[in-house]
This record gives structure tokens, C-alpha cells and sequence, in this order.
């Protein structure tokens, strides 16, 4: 089933606010009960972990041990455990969030107590406190160190890199690199074939979306591999310099397509009524469902200024 923007960040929302309140051996005496999560290695002891919400990314080598986002309290605590059982129980050097949503953020209470350092962008460490039109999570664990445009730390033999490149998704995500591995994870600046959640409470911007995929494939290698906070059905959640051009390009049709309509005389309603696949990008779906809606909204906002 498609999600709508709406309902996307409700989800995220509740179930963080949920979960956060189990402590992470209560989390751990319901694993049985869930789904199971799978580790994904990647190159150079960096790898994914899958299991509900967006993509949680890994670093395990002799020294150090990071991870990148945190999904929902329980699948936090399976991931920990997991980490715990590669690394031989050492603590988690750092936590870094790619953005504020639940999905990604609502399982940081879980790494309370193992995490040495979270890490942030300074408006989704914002975000996190005061999220637009909700409540944080009563017993959430909020990044203590943030940035602006950029923050490194070595471990061991990697470097990992945030990045703020601008406002897309949110006016706080960073891309996370880990350098030495060429691989970044995306967070959700990457929906993989799939209309893209465009949080405009939170300083969404598609037209700052597509300068920030520019910016990210310019100051990454060609052959990076890029890991993505979501995918559509049975697609993988890591891709290549094609798939963000593919995802580029997506935004940029949207956009050229209603503006095409609005300066044709449609009305915001007419143009959202239609259901047909947007031509070229079939893959991401017919304009009917509830993610193309959105998105069409969104362009149609930023277009005509209407709200």
C-alpha cells in the first residue's frame, strides 16, 4: 500500500513514541515476537541492517564501531544486539542520524547507555526536540553533538563524513560517508523508484532536493555505493551514481510536469484527479496513488505558492 506524507510521519511518530518508553531489555524480551532482522555486508566492514523503518547503516572493525540511524525502539535493540554479538560487546563509538524522523530516529533510546556520542545536523537535532505538529518521544536520546555543514570523526582505519549539503527531504539531513569504504548513506534524501515523502512542516523543498543530489553525486567518487532509507517492493536499499540521477530526474519531471499544467490553466484539483503513470518514470508508480499525490501537491505548493 502506498503512503502518504501524512501518514508516513504519523507512523514514524507514534511508533517512536510508543516503543521509546520499553527499555532495552524489555525490547529484547519481545525480538522472538518480530520479524527478523538482517545484516547486509557491504565492502570494508561496512554494511546495512533491514528490518522496519528506514535502513540502519554499520561500521564494525578492530577498533570502532558506528552506526547511522536507529528505526523503531524493538528493531534498534535487535540491530544492538546483532552489533554487539560482531564486535564482541564493544560500545557504540557513535550514533549519527541522518535526519529527525521516527523511522530513522525513534530507536535512539535503545543505544542509551552503549552510545558514546550522537551525532546530528543542527535542524534535525531541532526537529528531534520540537518536531512540527507532534510531541518528542518522552524517553528519547537526543544527538548531544550537531553541526552545521560538515562533521568527521576517525575510526581506526575509516573516516566517517556528515554532510549537510542543503534544505530536500527536510532543512536538516546530512549524507553520511564512510570514506575509506566510498560508501554514503542517504538517509531519506533517496526513495529508490518510489514518490519521495516531502516533509514541508519541516523546510521540505524539491526544488533544494535536486541541488542536494547534485551536490552529493559531484562530491562523491563515481563508483560509490549509496545506501537508501527506502525502496519500493523488492527493491534493494543500496544503488548506484544511476540511481540517483534516476531520482533526480523523477523530482525534476514532477515538477516540469505541473508546471506545465498550472501554466496551462489546470486547477490544483484537476491536477492531482490524474492517475496516469508520469511518462518515463513509469517505474515510480501510476500518479493515482497516495505517494504521487503527495508529491504532486508539493510541486503544485512550491510552484504557484499556494499552501
Amino acid at each position: 500500500m502506498a503512503t502518504t506524507r501524512r501518514d508516513f510521519l504519523a507512523t514514524s511518530a507514534a511508533a517512536a513514541a510508543g516503543g521509546v518508553l520499553l527499555r532495552p531489555h524489555a525490547l529484547l524480551a519481545r525480538q522472538a515476537q518480530e520479524a527478523v532482522g538482517v545484516f547486509t555486508p557491504i565492502r570494508r566492514n561496512v554494511g546495512f541492517f533491514t528490518m522496519r523503518g528506514g535502513t540502519i547503516g554499520h561500521l564494525v572493525n578492530d577498533d570502532a564501531v558506528a552506526v547511522v540511524d536507529s528505526q523503531f525502539p524493538d528493531q534498534a535493540a535487535v540491530c544492538l544486539a546483532g552489533l554487539n554479538e560482531r564486535s564482541g560487546d564493544r560500545p557504540v563509538d557513535v550514533l549519527i542520524n541522518t535526519h529527525h524522523h521516527g523511522d530513522h530516529s525513534g530507536g535512539n533510546a535503545a543505544f542509551r547507555g552503549s552510545a558514546r556520542k550522537v551525532v546530528a545536523h543542527e535542524m534535525a537535532a531541532e526537529h528531534m526536540r520540537n518536531p512540527p505538529g507532534s510531541q518528542a518521544p518522552a524517553d528519547q536520546l537526543f544527538p548531544d553533538t550537531t553541526f552545521i555543514d560538515e562533521w568527521t570523526m576517525d575510526l581506526g582505519d575509516e573516516t566517517v563524513r556528515a554532510r549537510h549539503y542543503g534544505r530536500a527531504h527536510t532543512s536538516g539531513d546530512a549524507v553520511i560517508t564512510f570514506e575509506q569504504a566510498n560508501v554514503a548513506h542517504m538517509g531519506d534524501l533517496l526513495f529508490h523508484r518510489r514518490p519521495p515523502v516531502v516533509d514541508r512542516a519541516a523546510g521540505a523543498t524539491l526544488r533544494g532536493w535536486m541541488q542536494v543530489l547534485d551536490r552529493t553525486v559531484a562530491d562523491h567518487p563515481r563508483d560509490t555505493v549509496y545506501i537508501f532509507g527506502h525502496a519500493a517492493a523488492g527493491l534493494p536499499v543500496t544503488g548506484t551514481y544511476t540511481d540517483m540521477v534516476r531520482f533526480h530526474d523523477y523530482i525534476e519531471a514532477v515538477l516540469g510536469w505541473v508546471g506545465a499544467q498550472v501554466r496551462a490553466g489546470s486547477s490544483r484539483d484537476e491536477i492531482l484527479a490524474r492517475t496516469e503513470p508520469l511518462a518515463g518514470f513509469e517505474d515510480y508508480g501510476p500518479f493515482g496513488n497516495p505517494g504521487a499525490r503527495e508529491i504532486r501537491t508539493c510541486a503544485w505548493e512550491e510552484i504557484t505558492g499556494g499552501a
